[in-house]
């Protein structure tokens, strides 16, 4: 595999032309970086019964992965003809995370691109699907496709967090708005900028086991220094004023109708690592994906997106 720079796209195990594809597309003509396309394949059925007939199932399996492949091969080949540099394979895998990094530790990846699927909650605690994985673990920036009615996007939206102003949180913020920018920068896309602030939180935390919560006054003063913080990243940024968002109000809802009235095609947020209990819950981005009218591009602490 070449060593330049490229993007993954992870297709479906169905034949089907999905939103990714079409965004995948459309990223690569933007970014001018070479496309490459896999596809995950596995039958625990087909499996157990290789046990039995090791021969047939490798027939099966064999005839199975060459009628994909092919099928990859013409959608690539569409995309070639819009100019892209797409290349294709089929792995049989029964863990794709797995294959994933090996992906990534084999080819310089700036960007995963993939449809977002919809799990039951309660599957999503008991068995991470592959799109919560590559959302809490995955160290290269991934961009989960919901919808894409405009295959470039033409509205980028930048979330950030001010509720805290240490120096980690104001490098990730930066992080994160530089990603949104260089996104919004090679679509040719308008760039908002938002911040919910919920103070519902703050007091909830505030009052902890036993603890008086702070008086009103005090919030108000909190969300003023939240504001006047916000205000202070979007002037570094140069974003200017009207289109710097800063909402009143609990945060997922907040932003799903933020995203609609505006018609976003990409939030761009940051994820973080979850450990043991803290997975019942789930972060923003996993719960903005359920709702939220749009697709979402998350990054990691440290993680940026090349230009």
């Amino acid at each position: 595999m070449s060593q330049s720079q490229r993007l993954l796209l992870i297709a479906p195990s169905a034949m089907a032309r999905t939103p990714a594809f079409d965004r995948a597309a459309a990223l690569a003509l933007a970014m001018q970086f070479p496309l490459h396309i896999v596809a995950f394949d596995y039958s625990q059925a087909l499996a157990v019964a290789g046990l039995f007939a090791p021969e047939q199932f490798k027939r099966a399996r064999d005839g199975y992965l060459q009628t994909h492949r092919q099928w990859l091969v013409e959608q690539a080949g569409l995309m070639s003809k819009q100019g892209v540099e797409v290349t294709s394979e089929v792995v049989w895998v029964q863990h794709p995370y797995e294959e994933i990094l090996n992906f990534i530790n084999e080819m310089p990846l700036m960007l995963i691109i993939k449809d977002a699927q919809e799990e039951s909650a309660f599957k999503r605690v008991f068995f991470t699907p592959l799109d919560w994985q590559l959302l809490r673990d995955c160290p290269v920036p991934v961009h989960l496709v919901t919808t894409a009615l405009n295959a470039r996007p033409r509205n980028v939206l930048a979330i950030i967090d001010v509720l805290r102003d240490e120096d980690q949180d104001r490098v990730f913020n930066d992080q994160i708005i530089e990603a949104a920018a260089k996104l919004a920068a090679v679509c040719d896309a308008s760039l908002e900028l938002l911040h919910v602030y919920d103070w519902t939180a703050i007091y909830v935390q505030d009052m902890g086991f036993g603890a008086l919560p702070l008086a009103t006054g005090v919030y108000e003063m909190r969300g003023t220094a939240q504001h006047e913080t916000f205000a202070s990243i979007a002037e570094r940024h140069g974003v200017p004023p009207e289109r710097r968002h800063f909402i009143e109000g609990v945060p997922v809802p907040s932003i799903c109708e933020f995203v609609s009235d505006h018609r976003t095609d990409v939030v761009v947020m940051g994820t973080v690592q979850h450990r043991g209990l803290s997975k019942l819950i789930g972060t923003t981005a996993e719960q903005l994906l359920h709702l939220a009218p749009c697709s979402v591009l998350a990054i990691k602490p440290g993680r940026k997106l090349q230009s």
